[in-house]
């Protein structure tokens, strides 16, 4: 599949889409406390996309998945099921939305802390935090996806974390996930050549132990091997003529 190159009128709409999945992560955030179900936040966020935003949840019953967000706590990498579990004090969460508006994709995720956690995982949010922060400062026109990736993975082995390798971050466009794929590791000079109008997701996922992780039977839920807390964060970016745009920043955030 080639890489889609956005024009003007659909890079407004992925605007659009962008600005509505920074939304519920803004709306979620109070709910998030202990003693919550991650079911409970699934609800609430379908109920808000659905009769609030009228977008569709894109998570839902794409290739058989079951809730309308990925909810991951501790050392659950990615696609974490939301269910009956109930969140406690010291728990780190990341919370994934997907919406489509008009047919357009809008892709982001963040870390969300219960009370105080221990400080490896605070400190594995925040390096994770800064990988996608140096990953999406780089981004302009004429810089390959290998050094973006390279980088990324420099600053997460110094601060003696590791990057997840079986997922990445992705292109993004009318599909959920289109080319090119976007490694969160690399070599530099490596990769495909960043032009304006791609539309892609930085998402680097980092374990404060080993790489390594291992599917559950449940064909989704990823964890880390070694049961060492993960944590990630996701923005959709825009290629410009001169940089880069994050299409799904919420209001005064800034990187």
């Amino acid at each position: 599949m080639a890489i889609t190159i956005k024009t003007p009128e659909e890079i407004e709409k992925m605007r659009v889409a962008g600005r509505l999945a920074a939304d519920v992560l803004d709306m979620i955030g109070p709910y998030v406390c202990d003693g919550v179900t991650t079911e409970e936040l699934n609800r609430i966020c379908h109920d808000y996309m659905v009769d609030v935003q009228g977008v569709i949840p894109a998570p839902l019953n794409y290739h058989g998945f079951p809730k309308s967000i990925c909810t991951s706590i501790n050392y659950v990498v990615c696609h974490g099921i939301p269910g009956p579990k109930k969140l406690k004090k010291g728990d780190v969460l990341n919370i994934d939305i997907t919406v489509i508006k008009d047919g357009f994709h809008g892709d982001t995720s963040r870390m969300f802390q219960v009370g105080t956690p221990p400080i490896v995982a605070q400190r594995v949010c925040q390096v994770s935090y800064e990988c996608m922060c140096i990953g999406i400062r780089m981004v302009r026109p004429g810089i390959r996806l290998g050094d973006i990736g390279h980088a990324i993975q420099q600053y997460a082995e110094a601060q003696h974390c590791s990057v997840v390798r079986e997922y990445c971050g992705h292109g993004i466009g009318r599909k959920f996930h289109e080319e090119p794929q976007v490694l969160h590791y690399g070599e530099v000079g490596t990769g495909v050549e960043l032009t304006p109008g791609m539309t892609f997701t930085i998402e680097p996922m980092i374990n404060a132990g080993k790489r390594h992780i291992k599917l559950l039977p449940d064909g989704w839920t990823v964890v880390t091997k070694d049961h060492s807390i993960s944590a990630q964060w996701e923005h959709t970016v825009l290629v410009t003529d001169t940089g880069y745009e994050i299409l799904t920043l919420h209001p005064g955030e800034t990187l």
